[in-house]
């Protein structure tokens, strides 16, 4: 039974729970160890993979993504989204250009500008155009397909026992993780999310399950849980960085450094402040 279990992020897709518990384990583990925590208390930890569930029927591994391109990026709220990360991305790096005062939807081969002009940033650097749509389209179905939104959260629910103390999550992980610690009573001590959307209103904050209420979302669980949001502030994903105005000052927001890696999930659980996060959740019987 697994103390700690980690949610991953977006685009895993091809990958699997132990390929992905691999390479996050001796990772968070380092994080543990520059935080002074107890290795040993966290046991073996738990992957609650969902990405098999964007993976298209009857591709092989050598095959990837479907060949998406600008002309697959949809109107509406993949086309606010991506106008999102334009936005930050120009904020976070001088190399990067800013959008006009006009949307996307108002501007021809805008969608085409955005994606050019995140192809310079620093954390895209190297993701092919086929897969940042894909990504992109891999969070608005989470958001606009109930069965999938619930089999994702079934994933990490059936991962979840009397002795699980810690639920650490990652980008798209953190929605997931999110509504599925809602769902149900648990007995998790501590909840760390690294680089979260959940604070984008509208887009998904206004989205999530249960729906917040007068503009505040609710507790993923007992009122003793301690939750952690850790964030780079050059992260692209995490446009709301401070998520205190969303769900209240018992949100614990800390704020690392990651570098060039903004968003890498390797990145953030290898600093002292995420260990910290998971060692006062391990703490105790």
């Amino acid at each position: 039974m697994a103390r700690v279990v980690c949610v991953h992020g977006v685009g895993k897709q091809l990958l699997g729970e132990r390929t992905l518990l691999r390479d996050w384990w001796p990772t968070l583990l380092d994080g543990l160890t520059r935080a002074g925590g107890d290795e040993a208390a966290a046991g073996d930890g738990a992957m609650a993979f969902y990405g098999d569930l964007f993976r298209p029927p009857g591709e092989s591994l050598a095959v990837g993504d479907p060949l998406l391109g600008p002309q697959d990026v949809e109107p509406g709220w993949e086309q606010e989204q991506l106008l999102a990360w334009w936005r930050a991305a120009a904020e976070a790096d001088p190399a990067v250009a800013p959008p006009g005062a006009d949307t996307l939807a108002r501007v021809p081969g805008s969608v085409q500008a955005a994606l050019r002009q995140l192809s310079r940033s620093r954390f895209f650097a190297g993701i092919a155009t086929r897969a940042l749509v894909f990504d992109l389209k891999q969070v608005h179905r989470y958001l606009a397909d109930p069965a999938l939104r619930a089999a994702a959260r079934s994933r990490l629910a059936a991962l979840i026992e009397p002795d699980t103390r810690v639920v650490v999550a990652h980008s798209l992980g953190t929605l997931v993780a999110y509504e599925a610690l809602c769902a149900r009573p648990h007995s998790v001590r501590a909840l760390v999310t690294l680089g979260s959307p959940l604070g984008i209103r509208n887009l998904i904050f206004d989205r999530l399950e249960p729906a917040p209420i007068d503009g505040l979302g609710a507790w993923p669980g007992p009122d003793d849980l301690v939750w952690t949001n850790v964030v780079d502030r050059g992260d692209v994903v995490a446009l709301e960085k401070d998520l205190r105005c969303r769900f209240g000052d018992r949100v614990h927001n800390v704020v690392v450094h990651n570098g060039s890696h903004a968003h890498d999930a390797a990145a953030y659980l290898t600093d002292r402040l995420t260990g910290a996060a998971i060692a006062g959740g391990l703490g105790g019987p």
